[in-house]
């Protein structure tokens, strides 16, 4: 327990050697890799809540998420023999037009560490690829990402793919970017938009959770 509370503390402080370090001792040490997965999780969890009190900025966010992808990483054999359970599919991009990465990287690394899959298709997604992932994958949630103001063209001709495959009913759509706010949100089409990483990680834990009530 104490080694736990040491993983999480070591992640929040965004202390990667140190976090590395005990992960591997833990690990050595016969702790399994659900336990470790959910301390680095708890260990994100606080700082997301230091973003939140601006006492984290994004370089910090994009820290966190680096350590805890480095963390992921070693604990994946384990966690797949353990069988863990999946809170659920997101697939998500970058859209047309855009190829900006940084926002949309953030939240990827904040939904793994929130236990979801994500199908990341990257950035410059055509609407096509997006509806293709998410028929492939069976994903319930798209979030689509676009720093530029040219990416609200694109995120709407995206929803508008979404539909005209059938497909609207029963996906969710979140949108975020530095320009996007609640009038872009209803103007694309969107269910809804995060005004930051963990904002979007509440949306789509939100949906995902009551997608399976």
């Amino acid at each position: 327990m104490q080694n736990l509370n040491a993983i999480q503390a070591a992640l929040a402080n965004l202390e990667e050697d140190l976090a590395l370090q005990l992960v591997a001792e833990a690990m050595a040490a016969g702790v399994s890799a659900l336990e470790l997965l959910k301390a680095c999780q708890a260990g994100m969890v606080e700082v997301g809540a230091r973003f939140e009190q601006q006492e984290y900025f994004v370089s910090d966010l994009m820290m966190s998420g680096e350590i805890f992808k480095q963390i992921s990483a070693i604990l994946e054999p384990g966690l797949k023999a353990g069988g863990a359970v999946s809170a659920g599919k997101v697939v998500i991009g970058t859209v047309k037009g855009d190829i900006h990465d940084i926002g949309k990287d953030i939240v990827v690394n904040m939904l793994k560490s929130a236990n979801i899959d994500v199908i990341d298709l990257g950035v410059d997604v055509a609407p096509a690829k997006f509806i293709d992932a998410l028929k492939n994958s069976g994903a319930t949630v798209l979030g689509l990402s676009g720093l530029l103001t040219l990416a609200f063209d694109s995120m709407k001709a995206t929803i508008s793919a979404l539909a005209e495959a059938g497909m609207r009913d029963t996906v969710k759509v979140m949108i975020g970017g530095g320009p996007v706010d609640a009038t872009v949100c209803r103007v694309v089409g969107a269910d809804d938009w995060g005004a930051d990483a963990q904002h979007a990680v509440r949306i789509a834990k939100g949906w995902l959770e009551a997608a399976h009530v």
